[in-house]
């Protein structure tokens, strides 16, 4: 398997390319053990991950995000010991530490030569990280797709289709504890496809994590964004979201003033 990810890095510049080129082989990777094992029927694919794997995104992401849709047959330990046996059997040697904030329910698989063995670090003690999570008790009203994958490996995604995916990075941007600029980068790629939330799931987060009503819908939602946006601050939004571009130049999209007129 190693000889397949040298390969995927062949004609890459730059070690930081690299190791994220490296990472997404093993996400995907990861993905296809899910799918091998039928956990799809369990978990759908979320996040700025689903979106680069599914519809071309152009930034690269350290996570794989899910939220449980089906709970019955359901169980993290079981799951992360049949994955960690399947990377293992494929020439892995890594590490899984799990922990658990609430309906989160999170692993991190540490990679440990791997780095290594590819020539991307001089220490030999070097791991590559690979957050797993899952939203154990998401909020109602998302809808699910099936999708090919075909990058790699070829299995099927069930995952959130683009109006809930859409929902659930608008909660993060505006409702996450801290700024994290991988989701405004993502924010701007939802309003170049004009996409619509689904505002029945994004009313019903706002009111799992903050305990209140706001109602939004078509009428509203640009007010909204916009009411948002003023207490952005964009220099940390490109600084947390820099080393994950591709084009270090479309770090200049990340501008208040730009994203307002895209909004009208």
């Amino acid at each position: 398997m190693l000889d397949l990810i040298e390969k995927s890095i062949v004609g890459i510049s730059g070690r930081e390319a690299k190791i994220h080129t490296t990472r997404e082989f093993l996400q995907l990777l990861i993905l296809k053990i899910l799918y091998d094992k039928g956990y799809f029927k369990n978990l759908a694919f979320v996040g700025g991950t689903a979106l680069r794997f599914l519809y071309g995104l152009r930034r690269f992401s350290e996570d794989l995000d899910f939220s449980l849709i089906n709970r019955k047959g359901y169980d993290l330990d079981i799951f992360l010991e049949r994955v960690a046996y399947e990377l293992e059997k494929a020439g892995f040697s890594l590490e899984i530490k799990k922990s658990a904030e609430g309906s989160v329910h999170s692993a991190m698989f540490k990679f440990k030569d791997v780095l290594s063995l590819l020539g991307l670090s001089n220490q030999k003690g070097q791991k590559l990280f690979i957050k797993f999570e899952v939203d154990s008790n998401p909020p109602r009203g998302w809808r699910t797709e099936l999708s090919l994958v075909s990058k790699h490996f070829v299995f099927t995604v069930t995952h959130f289709d683009i109006p809930s995916l859409y929902a659930t990075k608008l909660h993060a941007c505006f409702f996450r504890k801290y700024i994290k600029g991988r989701d405004f980068y993502d924010l701007i790629w939802y309003l170049g496809r004009k996409a619509i939330p689904n505002f029945e799931l994004l009313n019903n987060a706002i009111e799992q994590t903050e305990h209140k009503k706001i109602n939004l819908n078509a009428d509203n939602f640009n007010d909204f964004l916009k009411e948002r946006l003023a207490g952005v601050d964009f220099v940390k939004v490109r600084k947390d979201v820099e080393r994950f571009i591709e084009d270090k130049n479309e770090l200049k999209l990340l501008d208040k003033d730009l994203i307002l007129k895209l909004i009208g």
